[in-house]
């Protein structure tokens, strides 16, 4: 089988990911308890369950914004994940077919492997999300990751995944607001768009003390 961009786009069909179309929004308060919920794929979660801070981010693996956020600010949260002191969970926020495809890998990895899928996706992002030959450049990523040329086609022809994964992203916005990537809620407060290592020590300082 010949991968290709227009693959990608033909296993999933573009009523599928509409993911910046879902209509609008009802303005409404952040509900920590609904928040933290876990929506129709369950979440992955790292950190301690009884971590004074909670951060859940909504992110786009093919969103520059995510890549810089993952590249300078995740490193300041990790290092408050590794004290204990925050819990961050990860939702998907797909806005595009390819988006979704990249998701779906992650999520087809061994659950123990899917925040070093999302690494290496971020970290690769310029190698795959804008090229014209998206799915080839997945296939040779996948395979570093021990995927097989047969397990990749089977990931991503699944529709009830694919489904499933709009469907978090669905979720996000109609529940919470996200209407862009990535939002981060940092108990329940709401920090969108760009965001600094200053700005995040910040945030984080007077919640962790003690």
């Amino acid at each position: 089988m010949s991968f290709s961009r227009r693959h990608v786009f033909s296993v999933f069909g573009a009523a599928l990911l509409a993911s910046a179309a879902f209509g609008p929004a009802q303005a409404q308060a952040i509900n920590m308890a609904e928040l933290v919920k876990p929506g129709p794929l369950g979440d992955h979660i790292q950190g301690n369950e009884k971590a004074p801070v909670t951060i859940v981010e909504y992110a786009s693996l093919t969103c520059p914004h995510c890549a810089h956020f993952h590249e300078t600010v995740y490193p300041v949260v990790k290092k408050y994940i590794e004290s204990g002191k925050v819990r961050f969970i990860f939702r998907e926020f797909p806005r595009d077919p390819v988006d979704i495809g990249a998701f779906m890998l992650a999520r087809c990895a061994p659950a123990d492997k899917y925040f070093a899928m999302v690494d290496v996706l971020f970290d690769q992002q310029k190698n795959w999300a804008f090229t014209k030959d998206a799915a080839k450049q997945l296939l040779m990523i996948a395979k570093q990751a021990g995927f097989t040329e047969e397990s990749f086609d089977k990931c991503l022809s699944d529709k009830e995944l694919a489904t499933k994964l709009r469907d978090v992203g669905k979720r996000g916005y109609e529940e919470f607001k996200v209407d862009s990537t990535p939002t981060v809620f940092i108990n329940g407060q709401v920090y969108k768009g760009e965001m600094t290592p200053e700005a995040m020590e910040k945030a984080l300082a007077p919640m962790v003390k003690g």
